[in-house]
């Protein structure tokens, strides 16, 4: 059966998600844990890797589909000249294994060896130490004989 993408309405994923499981429609709504700085303390939570948007497996011909409209939650299926955009299993596959890799890795822990990529800093090997904010870390790298903490964008690394 092909694959199509809903939009859900503003915070209503979850609300959407259940829905149309009641359905008994096979959905696939990939969240990922993301650390934040809130209030100066880390906090970890569960974010969708694809605001506003949920998978559904659902054939052509089933009944559903006009269920779909007066679903709870949900504002319209993704639709391209009036047909639904039917989505590869390549591409599901491809999500449902990338958040299986994700999982796994769990990010980046303090003392793990990192190599710094970009910037000023580039190509000197350090440790991680912490997050600083949403876009920086917190590096302590080895030059001229000692040891300096330094703050460099995650994209850097």
């Amino acid at each position: 059966m092909p694959w199509y993408a809903v939009q859900h309405k503003r915070s209503q994923g979850d609300r959407a998600l259940a829905n149309l499981q009641n359905q008994n429609i096979q959905c696939l709504h990939p969240k990922v844990a993301v650390e934040r700085i809130i209030a100066g303390k880390p906090t970890t939570r569960m974010e969708s890797l694809f605001p506003s948007y949920i998978f559904i497996c659902i054939d052509p011909s089933d009944p559903c589909w006009r269920k779909l409209r007066s679903t709870r939650g949900l504002l319209r299926v993704v639709s391209f000249g009036g047909k639904p955009g039917v989505i590869p299993d390549e591409v599901v596959d491809y999500i449902n294994n990338s958040l299986k890799t994700i999982g796994s890795k769990g990010g980046l822990k303090k003392g793990e060896t990192i190599q710094i990529q970009e910037g000023p800093f580039r190509g000197i090997e350090g440790l991680f130490q912490a997050y600083d904010g949403e876009e920086r870390a917190i590096v302590l790298i080895s030059f001229m004989q000692s040891q300096h903490r330094v703050k460099v964008r995650l994209g850097d690394l």
